[in-house]
């Protein structure tokens, strides 16, 4: 057999080459693996994909909040956003929607004045839109303070609205409570207007839609009823965040006519865009965008661009808000359709965590490479200590030959190992201890092996 590998080609005993497929695979296939998943789990939690279906809560069928919610889901649909709108009974009711989890609610429009004492930390808010305004309306002249109102018959708004809820709170901040002397009435709008002009009752508190310019202007020309100068309209800023001073010009309602016919003060809380923190930030940027399209224009309360407005009360400013009023859309989002752009925004938030891992990776790939083909060397070395051993011990003749025989079969599967040229040294220093095994067993040294003395 000795004799047989001395005559066998040295392109049959040692094939030049490199490292089979699977090799490769145990070194590429694990770091390969480690990288795809945790990108993978980075873009599912910290940047996933917009969604395509968000729903929104608005309020009544009469009001202000459905249009506007409507004017919502035209523009988003045309960046391929599908924006349900549900009615409600108005703010409290969407409030409940956001805040209960069952609710697959995901923004909704909210009037400030209604969360005191609730916990709205789960809720962020895109903005305010527009002035909900308070308006009171009561018979006779010269009343500036709602403690006025004291021992009197009050419409405050029916069950469970924004309306009424607010009225409560402005009411007991001046010492008018439920169940005293005072009469609270639950009927808002046009009814609690007809119990006015009737007398049916002394004083109404119009709110948002309830305070219409044709409501004001209907009122404001009944003789007997007067509309209410908030002269405090200061002191009611600072006691409720959630409220604004705004003035009703003289003339404002009719021009003609000079209705009012003196400047009005009036205190007003905002109608916020709430959602909730899951919100993505892209969605978010367009239901801005939406809102600076439907509100920013000049109405009767506000001037042009005044709306939207990062201006929050109750609840905290989203951070993707804070930075789309300051600089607007981000590059992506301007110049590429919304699809794409999230695409490729997201690509762009990849690449940051990426060449984190993947720098870390290339340095161990060569260490493991190296690895890898040393181990195939390595593990004969095992076996080789284990016949020299054999050979020390002074075994018999028969268990000489049988060592030789598994040495001759360890010499010839080294043979047939496909190795790098760069770990060549490696192999022959292998083949040389091979034959230095041989010559324990034998005492014979083959051409081509210098063991030195021993």
């Amino acid at each position: 057999m000795s004799e047989r590998h001395e005559q066998d080609p040295p392109h049959r005993r040692y094939r030049h080459g490199t490292t089979g497929w699977h090799d490769h695979l145990l070194v590429w296939g694990p770091v390969t693996l480690f990288c795809a998943l945790a990108l993978g789990l980075f873009i599912w939690v910290v940047d996933p994909a917009p969604p395509k279906v968000i729903v929104m809560s608005a309020g009544p069928k009469d009001s202000t909040l459905l249009p506007a919610a409507e004017a919502y889901r035209e523009i988003l649909a045309r960046n391929g956003v599908t924006l349900k709108v549900l009615t409600s009974d108005g703010s409290v009711q969407n409030l409940e929607r956001l805040l209960d989890p069952k609710q697959h609610v995901d923004v909704a429009l909210v009037q400030g004045g209604i969360a005191q004492g609730v916990d709205t930390s789960s809720l962020m808010s895109l903005g305010s839109v527009f002035y909900a305004p308070v308006v009171v309306f009561y018979r006779g002249k010269g009343l500036d303070r709602l403690s006025q109102l004291t021992g009197k018959r009050i419409a405050i708004g029916r069950e469970g609205s924004g309306t009424r809820r607010l009225s409560l709170a402005l009411l007991r901040a001046n010492g008018i409570e439920p169940g005293s002397t005072t009469t609270l009435l639950s009927t808002d709008g046009v009814d609690a207007a007809r119990q006015v002009i009737a007398d049916q009752a002394d004083a109404a508190i119009f709110n948002g839609d309830s305070a219409t310019r044709a409501m004001m202007l209907r009122l404001m020309q009944v003789p007997g009823v007067s509309v209410m100068n908030f002269s405090e309209a200061a002191a009611y800023t600072r006691l409720f965040p959630y409220l604004n001073e705004i003035d009703l010009p003289t003339g404002l309602l009719d021009l003609g006519h000079k209705i009012p016919p003196d400047t009005i003060h009036l205190i007003s809380p905002t109608v916020e865009i709430v959602a909730r923190s899951s919100l993505h930030p892209a969605v978010s940027d367009l239901i801005i965008e939406a809102a600076q399209q439907v509100h920013g224009t000049a109405g009767l309360l506000q001037r042009a661009g005044e709306f939207p407005s990062p201006i929050a009360h109750e609840y905290r400013i989203s951070e993707d808000a804070v930075r789309y009023y300051r600089s607007g859309k981000s590059f992506f989002y301007r110049t590429l359709p919304f699809w794409l752009a999230s695409l490729a925004d997201r690509l762009l938030v990849v690449l940051l965590p990426a060449l984190v891992l993947l720098f870390p990776a290339l340095r161990t790939i060569p260490a493991l490479y190296r690895w890898r083909v040393r181990s195939r060397i390595y593990r004969w070395y095992g076996s080789l200590i284990a016949i020299e051993r054999g050979a020390l011990a002074k075994a018999s003749g028969e268990e000489r030959a049988a060592l030789l025989k598994e040495l001759d079969h360890i010499e010839e599967s080294i043979n047939r190992m496909r190795m790098p040229l760069a770990h060549a040294d490696a192999f022959y220093v292998l083949r040389e201890h091979v034959g230095f095994v041989r010559y324990r067993l034998t005492g014979e040294r083959r051409p081509g092996y210098d063991f030195g003395e021993h």
